[in-house]
């Protein structure tokens, strides 16, 4: 079983899981990886189930130092990653040998990069899952909502591997117009026709304000004019209006509730897709059928369940 020390982090590399459930009635968000998509492709490398713990890695800063050898896979964002200062593509499963470090340095394509081990990184669960949330202080490798910090050591759970090969071609990064697919709902039909218009016919600009928590899309102001809400349960990928007409697309540590009014939710793929988008990026909303939504993803399930073939998250 590896065992990895931390020698250099920013605070902002976390270990997460595929979230916390059931808990929402106490106020309590699920947290887990954004880019759902790459965290099972790197769980799917090594064999592991789908959401066995990984490291999320946003934006590099981390450095990481074997004490025991083993088998590691590494998907999602290119951070420039280094093995012993030798070039580390992500998509592929390696082994991290006695003595041998592993750098992420600044990001060259996408956002978040997801390193996982055999049988996942061990940590406690709380709550029934690993996932980090550090507004609630929740889960993480010490429990406590804690990112990886330096001196911080951390185990995989099994010693054997048999890697597989991910072609190049199932890792999505972002491009010049990057779509969200949006199924409408709530109150969408409380906004002004002008404002609707607007929302699925112009560009957004990611703004700087994006986390874990929520990302703010910059462009026109959006009018709602139906009557005062009383806050209400919000689900992921919720598209919220504040008063200033900005929309905020709520993320994994989102508040469980909220009284903006809302256009709709983004797709899960779509989510995983914004995972991977840097502040400054161009998107567009495209709605879409709750059906045509279901089917997308029961196809890409579908592709790593039964035909045991990696996916990816091009638009098909």
């Amino acid at each position: 079983m590896i065992e990895l020390l931390v020698e250099h982090s920013l605070g902002f590399a976390q270990l997460q899981d595929g979230g916390r459930f059931g808990v929402r009635h106490l106020g309590i968000t699920q947290g887990g990886a954004l880019d759902w998509v790459a965290m099972q492709q790197a769980n799917w490398l090594l064999g592991n189930t789908a959401d066995a713990a990984v490291i999320e890695i946003p934006l590099g800063g981390l450095q990481l130092r074997a004490h025991v050898s083993g088998w590691l896979a590494l998907t999602g964002a290119d951070l420039d990653a280094r093995l012993d200062d030798q070039p580390l593509p992500p998509g592929q499963a390696f082994q991290l040998r006695h003595g041998q470090t592993l750098q992420f340095n600044s990001p060259k394509r996408g956002v978040r990069a997801y390193l996982a081990t055999p049988g996942g990184f061990a940590a406690d669960p709380v709550m029934g899952a690993v996932a980090t949330v550090m507004r609630e202080h929740l889960g993480g490798l010490h429990g406590n909502g804690r990112g990886l910090h330096n001196g911080d050591r951390l185990h995989g759970k099994a010693g054997n591997s048999e890697p597989r090969n991910l072609p190049a071609d199932a890792l999505w990064y972002p491009g010049n117009d990057v779509v969200l697919d949006l199924i409408p709902g709530a109150q969408i039909a409380s906004f002004d026709g002008a404002s609707l218009f607007a929302a699925f016919n112009q560009n957004w600009t990611l703004d700087q304000r994006a986390d874990r928590m929520g990302m703010r899309l910059a462009g026109p102001a959006l009018r709602y004019q139906g009557n005062a809400l009383i806050s209400e349960g919000i689900p992921l990928g919720a598209v919220q209006v504040p008063p200033d007409g900005q929309p905020i697309i709520l993320m994994n540590d989102r508040q469980t509730i909220g009284g903006y009014p809302r256009l709709g939710a983004v797709t899960p793929l779509s989510l995983a897709r914004l995972a991977q988008c840097a502040p400054g990026q161009k998107v567009r909303l495209r709605v879409v059928s709750q059906e045509s939504a279901r089917r997308e993803m029961l196809n890409v399930i579908s592709a790593l369940q039964t035909q045991g073939a990696p996916f990816g998250l091009a638009h098909p």
